[in-house]
């Protein structure tokens, strides 16, 4: 089995932002591995098929970027899922828009949704996504930079960010993590 979770803020108010570029790969792979988001269970939304012969789970946790841990852990535990078979997407400041990272291991780097899966997990060994979404002029805060919307030129590179990081996790459904993170570095 695998779990592929996108990191996001459950609302209208919060679609399109820079945090919530993670549950907008949930939305592309739902429609690449045509997976329904129909089950609401472990404070998430989630949804499951079968991809290169395995169940394959896409979630999204409503439980508000930094209690996202809490919502994950309960899900791998009740369908006995690995921690190398897990893989978050999220957000990340140090990448410019437009660019994605593949990691197997790292700290939250500040990212209190990943601080609370670690937390949560009791390890910083998962796989995981980084979507570029670049850092915030001077004087601006981080939290309201990163619960605003890209300006139209960021818009277009981000759009093939998600495309790019669908197209990973699908790969991920038939192979090796390290295979796939070679492939999909830039």
């Amino acid at each position: 089995m695998k779990l592929v979770v996108g990191l996001g803020n459950p609302g209208k108010n919060y679609e399109r932002t820079r945090h919530n570029v993670g549950f907008e790969v949930i939305d592309k792979c739902q429609e690449r591995l045509k997976i329904e988001l129909d089950q609401a269970k472990f404070k998430g939304s989630y949804g499951f098929t079968r991809a290169g012969g395995k169940k394959v789970f896409l979630l999204k946790p409503l439980t508000y970027m930094n209690l996202s841990g809490e919502s994950i852990v309960p899900l791998m535990n009740y369908f006995k899922i690995d921690q190398e078979d897990l893989l978050i997407v999220y957000d990340d400041l140090d990448l410019p828009p437009g660019k994605i990272r593949l990691r197997q291991k790292g700290s939250h780097g500040g990212h209190n949704g990943v601080r609370s899966i670690i937390q949560h997990l009791g390890t910083d060994q998962f796989n995981r996504i980084r979507i570029g979404v670049g850092r915030p002029d001077p004087g601006m805060s981080v939290p309201d930079y990163v619960l605003g919307t890209f300006p139209p030129d960021d818009r277009q590179n981000v759009e093939e960010s998600l495309e790019k990081a669908a197209k990973a996790v699908e790969a991920w459904t038939e192979k090796d993590f390290l295979k796939v993170m070679n492939d999909f570095n830039q």
